[in-house]
C-alpha cells in the first residue's frame, strides 16, 4: 500500500480535530445538565444560572481557557427536534409593498391586477411580482394604461425614479429593484430583532425571490413570544381617542340593531329568545375610549357585528372614520378591551413610528414595566400638538402598534414637549424588552405572515435525544458483533474503523457547525449499516482470492484492488441521491442528507485505507488475520441458482404485488401529510389514554367554518396518551390572530380531557419541560405545500435521470441503465403500495411527506448500490468467461455476489430495525419506508434489474462477448 505515512498523518490529524471539537459539546452538555439540576424544572432559574456563567472560564484545555459563551459557540448544534425551538418561514407581502409604492392608490386597474396575481398564486410557484406583471400586461392591452401613470407608480413617492410616460418595461425594472430593497430591509429588521433576542446560533436566510424568509431558532423556549416578535410589523401609530359621551349613543343604536337581527331563538318554546348585543357580550363596562371588555372567544362575533352593513350605515358624522381596535389581552381574566379611536379618509395617522429614534424598557410611575421612546425634532413638534389638544379636550391619545392598542393615556399634566413618550399596559419585563427591541429595529416594510412553522417543546427534544442514544448504541453494538461473528479478526478491524468513522462524522459536523437533527441521527444510524458495505465487499473478495489458492498477503492486496471499482460505483450512486436530497430538501431532510453524505465520504476513507493499515499492522506483528470463522467460512460459497430461469416467476410475483398496490393507491389513496396538502398538526399529551374518534368528534364541534364542521384527523402517536391532531380549519387564512384562534379552539375542544385547572397559556407554553399539553405544532400553508410537493417530484425525477446517465456512462450499454431504472421504479411503486395498503391499520404514523420522499430517494440509492455491485461483477465476467453462455455467466455473477448482497442487506436492516423500535415516534414511518425499501431493493437487484437487462440484451450478447475476445 503506497502513501501509508500520508494516510496515517491525515487520519491522526482528523481524529485530533474531531476530539477537540467534540470536547466542547461534552463540556457544554455537562454544564446544561448542572443548570437543569440546579433549576429543578424552573426555566427562568435555569436561564439565570447559565447567564451568570456566560463570561466565566468553564473549560481548560491544555492551558487554553474557554468561557461558557465560547463553549456554546463551538459545541455541536442540535436541531429543533432534539432540543426544542421554533422554525418558521415568513411570507413578506409583496402585494402590500406594491400598494405602498403606489401610495395606496384606488386605481381600479392596478387593484384588479393585484387581485388577479393573488388568485394566480394559489396554483403557481412563480414569485408574486412576476404574476402581477403578467396580470398587468393583460390589463394594459385592454386599457392602454401605463404603470407610470400618476395614479399608479408615477406618484410623488417615486418621483425621480419613475416619471409619467416612462415605458412599462423600464418601470418594471425600477419596481423590481424597490421590492428587492424592501425585502433586504425586512431581512435586516428581522435579523436585528433576532440578534437582540439572545438565541444561540440563530439561522435567518432569504429563500430566493419568493418574498419568503426562513428563521430557525433552536433552543428557543417561548414560541408565542417569538412569533409575536417576528410577525410584528412594528407599525406604530398615535391616534386621538374618543370620549365616552361622543360614542355612547351610537353604541346604544348598535345594540338595538344587533339584538333585532341576531337574537337566538331557543329550542324550548317556553323560554324567551336570547338577546345578543355588545352589552350582552361585555364582561365589564368601559371608560374613555374603551367601549368595554369582552371575552376572547367573543372577539370574532364582535368583529362580525361591527362590520354589519346596517351597523356601519348607522354611524353618525363624528364617527364616520372611527376605528374600533382591540387592546392587549388580559391573560389572567381572559378578556380583551375594545377601543374606539379617531381615523381619517386616508388612514394616515397624525404621528407614526417613523419619528422614533430610540426605545428602551423602563418602569412607569407604579414601578411596572413600560417602554420609553424618544422622537426626532419633527415628531416632537407633532407630539406636542397632539398632547396639547388632548390636554385641552380632556381626552386621550391611543398608542397603537400593528392595529393593537397598547395604551391610551389621558394627558392630565399639560402638553408633552421634547418628544418623550411612554407605552405602558400590563407588560411583563420580557414583553417590554421585546417591544423596545422591535421599535429600535424599525418597522417591516409590509405584513409578515407565518406560512410554515414547526414548534417543538423541550420535553419532546429531551425524549428524542434519549431515544436516539439508545438506538445508536444498540445498533452499533449489534453491527460490530455481527461483523466479528461473520469475519472473525477482520470483523474486529471493521468494528474499529466503524468507530473511527463515526468519530470523523460527528467531528466534521461539529467543525462545520452543521445542525444535527433527528433525521440526521437516522442518517448516521443508516450510515452504520452502509459503512460496513465497503468492508463486506473487500472481505468477500479476499475470501474469493483465498479460496483460489493465493497466500494471505496476495489475497489481501488483490481483494482491496478488485473491490475498489464496486465500492466506488456503489457509493457514488448513493452519494448522488444524497446530493439531490440536500438540494431539494428543507430543514430536517437536509440534515438527513448532510449526515448521509458525510458518512459515505468518511466510510470510503476508513474502509478502503484505514482498515488496510490496521490489517497490515496486525500481520506485520506476526499475528494471524482471519476473514471468516469456522461457522461462516462456507456460508453462501459458490451458490448455483438459476436466477435467469426463474425470472418469469419473479416478473409474475412482482407484477401482481405492484398491481395490488396500484389498485389500493387509486381506490384507497395514500395518507398525505401537511407538507403536501397544507394544514396544522398538533402533538398533544394527556394524563390518560385517549380515544381518537371521541376527540375528533369533540373538536369537530369547535372547528366550525361557514356553518360546516371541519372534523380533524386524530391518531394515536406513540404512547396511548399522546395524539397527533391534523386540521385544515382556516388554513387559507394567515396572521397571528388566526393562529391564536385555532389554538384557542383546540384548547376548548380538548379542555375536558386535560388536567383540571390547566389554562390556555399553560396548554400552549413551550417555556419549560412539561408532562401534558401541546408538545409540538406544525403549520404549512397551501402555497408552501404546493412548492414542497413540486420540489419532491423534481427530486425523484432528477435522481432517476442522474442515475440513468451514471449507469450508462459507467457500463456503456443502455440495457444496464434501463434494467436499473425499471428496478428502481419497481421499488418505489412497491413501497407506495405497502403504505397505501397499511396506513389505516398500522399503529404508527404513515404520512406521505417530505421525510417519506427522503426515504424513497434513499431506497433508490440503496437499491442501486446492490444493483451496481452485481452489474460490476457481470461486466468483470464478460472479460474472463467468454465461453460461458449468457445465462450461466449472469447466474454465476449473481451467485458470487450473493454473500455480499445478503450480508449488507442484513446489517442495514438490523440497524433500521433498532432505529424503528427505539428511535422515536416522529421518524417511525420514515424508518419503516427504509426497511421496506431494503427488502424490496435486495430482491429487485437479483430478480428485476438483472433479468430485465438480460431480456433487453439477448440479441447483443454474442456481439458483446465477441468484442471482448
Amino acid at each position: 500500500m503506497q502513501g501509508k505515512g500520508l494516510v496515517k498523518t491525515f487520519a491522526i490529524l482528523l481524529a485530533l480535530l474531531s476530539i477537540y471539537q467534540l470536547s466542547f459539546t461534552i463540556v457544554g452538555q455537562n454544564i446544561k445538565q448542572k443548570a437543569r439540576e440546579y433549576a429543578q424544572g424552573d426555566p427562568a432559574k435555569e436561564k439565570r444560572y447559565l447567564d451568570s456563567i456566560n463570561k466565566l472560564p468553564v473549560y481548560n484545555l491544555l492551558g487554553m481557557k474557554f468561557t461558557y459563551d465560547e463553549v456554546k459557540k463551538r459545541e455541536m448544534k442540535l436541531g429543533l427536534d432534539l432540543q426544542g425551538g421554533i422554525n418558521v418561514i415568513l411570507q413578506i407581502s409583496i402585494k402590500d409593498i406594491l400598494k405602498d409604492l403606489a401610495n395606496h392608490t384606488h386605481d381600479p386597474d392596478f387593484n384588479r391586477a393585484l387581485k388577479m396575481a393573488a388568485e394566480a398564486q394559489k396554483s403557481s410557484d412563480k414569485p408574486f411580482l412576476d404574476l402581477f406583471y403578467e396580470a398587468w400586461d393583460k390589463i394594459a392591452k385592454e386599457t392602454g394604461k401605463h404603470l407610470s401613470d400618476p395614479t399608479i407608480f408615477g406618484n410623488k413617492k417615486l418621483a425621480g425614479d419613475i416619471e409619467p410616460g416612462m415605458p412599462d418595461e423600464e418601470v418594471k425594472k425600477v419596481i423590481r429593484q424597490k421590492v428587492d430593497e424592501a425585502m433586504t430591509s425586512a431581512f435586516e429588521v428581522l435579523r436585528k430583532r433576532i440578534d437582540k433576542f439572545g438565541v444561540t446560533s440563530p439561522n435567518i436566510q432569504r429563500l430566493g425571490s419568493s418574498g419568503r424568509i426562513l428563521v430557525e431558532l433552536p433552543g428557543a423556549k417561548d414560541a408565542e413570544r417569538i412569533k409575536k416578535l417576528l410577525q410584528s410589523t412594528a407599525q406604530l401609530e398615535f391616534w386621538p381617542g374618543y370620549k365616552q359621551e361622543e360614542y355612547a349613543g351610537y353604541i346604544q343604536q348598535v345594540d338595538q340593531i344587533i339584538s333585532r337581527k341576531y337574537s337566538i331563538q331557543p329550542k324550548d318554546s317556553t323560554q324567551a329568545p336570547q338577546i345578543v348585543s355588545l352589552s350582552a357580550l361585555k364582561r365589564q363596562a368601559g371608560y374613555g375610549p374603551v367601549v368595554g371588555y369582552f371575552a376572547v372567544k367573543d372577539t370574532a362575533k364582535v368583529n362580525q357585528f361591527l362590520r354589519d352593513p346596517e351597523v356601519v350605515k348607522a354611524r353618525p358624522e363624528n364617527l364616520r372614520f372611527a376605528q374600533f381596535l382591540w387592546g392587549k389581552r388580559d391573560a389572567d381574566k381572559d378578556i380583551i378591551p375594545l377601543y374606539v379611536v379617531h381615523g381619517n379618509a386616508d388612514g394616515i395617522p397624525p404621528l407614526s413610528g417613523d419619528v422614533i429614534t430610540d426605545a428602551r424598557q423602563t418602569f412607569d410611575q407604579l414601578s411596572k414595566p413600560a417602554v420609553s421612546m424618544d422622537m426626532n425634532a419633527k415628531g416632537a413638534k407633532i407630539w406636542e400638538k397632539l398632547t396639547t389638544d388632548a390636554y385641552k379636550n380632556g381626552s386621550t391619545i391611543a398608542i397603537v402598534l400593528d392595529k393593537v392598542v397598547y395604551s391610551a393615556p389621558t394627558v392630565s399634566n399639560g402638553p408633552i414637549t421634547g418628544g418623550r413618550s411612554q407605552i405602558y399596559g400590563k407588560f411583563t419585563i420580557e414583553e417590554a424588552k421585546d417591544l423596545a427591541n422591535v421599535l429600535r429595529a424599525g418597522k417591516l416594510p409590509a405584513k409578515a405572515d407565518i406560512v410554515q412553522s414547526e414548534i417543538v417543546g423541550p420535553t419532546l427534544g429531551r425524549e428524542a435525544i434519549h431515544q436516539s442514544k439508545i438506538a445508536f448504541i444498540f445498533a452499533l453494538l449489534l453491527v460490530i458483533l455481527w461483523m466479528i461473528f461473520y469475519y472473525g479478526r477482520a470483523g474486529v478491524v471493521a468494528g474499529v474503523v466503524l468507530l473511527i468513522n463515526l468519530l470523523f462524522v460527528f467531528g466534521i459536523l461539529a467543525s462545520l457547525k452543521l445542525v444535527l437533527t433527528l433525521p440526521g441521527i437516522a442518517g448516521i444510524v443508516l450510515t452504520i449499516g452502509m459503512a460496513v458495505d465497503a468492508n463486506v465487499l473487500i472481505y468477500e473478495r479476499i475470501r474469493e482470492e483465498l479460496r483460489a489458492g493465493k497466500n494471505i498477503r496476495a489475497a489481501i492486496a488483490d481483494g482491496y484492488s478488485n473491490a475498489l471499482s464496486s465500492i466506488l460505483d456503489a457509493n457514488i450512486t448513493t452519494l448522488i441521491t444524497g446530493l439531490i436530497l440536500f438540494v431539494f430538501g428543507t430543514g430536517p431532510i437536509q440534515g438527513f442528507a448532510t449526515t448521509l453524505i458525510i458518512g459515505i465520504v468518511a466510510s470510503l476513507f476508513t474502509a478502503i485505507l484505514l482498515s488496510r493499515l490496521f490489517i497490515e499492522w496486525w500481520m506485520n506483528k506476526g499475528k494471524k488475520m482471519t476473514f471468516s470463522t469456522k461457522v461462516t467460512e462456507n456460508w453462501l460459497v459458490d451458490v448455483k441458482f438459476d436466477f435467469i430461469g426463474k425470472r418469469k416467476i419473479a416478473y409474475l410475483v412482482s407484477g401482481s404485488l405492484i398491481a395490488i398496490g396500484l389498485i389500493s393507491i387509486f381506490t384507497q389513496g395514500l395518507n398525505p401529510g401537511v407538507d403536501f396538502v397544507g394544514g396544522r398538526t398538533f402533538t398533544v399529551r394527556f394524563p390518560q389514554a385517549m380515544n381518537s374518534n371521541e376527540v375528533a368528534n369533540a373538536l369537530g364541534e369547535v372547528f366550525v367554518e361557514n356553518g360546516h364542521k371541519i372534523k380533524p384527523e386524530v391518531k394515536t402517536f406513540g404512547a396511548p396518551n399522546q395524539l397527533k391532531i391534523t386540521t385544515k380549519y382556516k388554513i387559507d387564512q394567515s396572521g397571528e390572530e388566526v393562529d391564536q384562534e385555532v389554538e384557542q379552539k383546540l384548547y376548548e375542544g380538548l379542555k375536558p380531557y386535560l388536567p383540571k385547572g390547566m389554562t390556555f397559556d399553560q396548554f400552549i407554553s413551550t417555556k419549560g419541560e412539561k408532562q401534558y399539553g401541546m408538545m409540538q405544532s406544525i403549520k404549512v400553508g397551501p402555497t408552501i405545500a404546493d412548492d414542497i410537493k413540486k420540489g419532491a417530484v423534481w427530486a425523484v425525477i432528477f435522481s432517476l435521470l442522474a442515475i440513468f446517465i451514471y449507469i450508462l456512462v459507467r457500463f456503456k450499454y443502455w440495457e444496464f441503465s434501463v434494467g436499473a431504472i425499471v428496478a428502481l421504479i419497481h421499488d418505489v411503486l412497491f413501497t407506495l403500495g405497502v403504505f397505501s395498503l397499511t396506513y389505516k391499520i398500522m399503529p404508527f404514523d404513515m404520512e406521505v411527506d417530505q421525510a417519506f420522499i427522503a426515504a424513497i430517494l434513499t431506497v433508490i440509492g440503496y437499491s442501486l448500490n446492490d444493483t451496481v455491485v452485481i452489474f460490476d461483477r457481470i461486466r468483470e465476467f464478460f472479460k474472463i468467461h467468454l465461453s460461458w453462455t449468457p445465462e450461466k455467466l449472469i447466474n454465476r455473477a449473481l451467485g458470487s455476489t450473493l454473500s455480499r448482497t445478503l450480508n449488507t442487506s442484513f446489517t442495514t436492516f438490523l440497524v433500521l430495525l433498532v432505529e424503528f423500535i427505539f428511535g422515536g415516534d416522529s421518524i417511525r414511518g420514515f424508518i419503516f419506508a427504509l426497511m421496506v425499501g431494503v427488502i424490496v431493493g435486495t430482491y429487485s437487484s437479483l430478480f428485476v434489474a438483472t433479468p430485465v437487462m438480460y431480456d433487453l440484451m439477448k440479441k447483443r450478447f454474442d456481439k458483446v462477448l465477441k468484442r471482448k475476445k
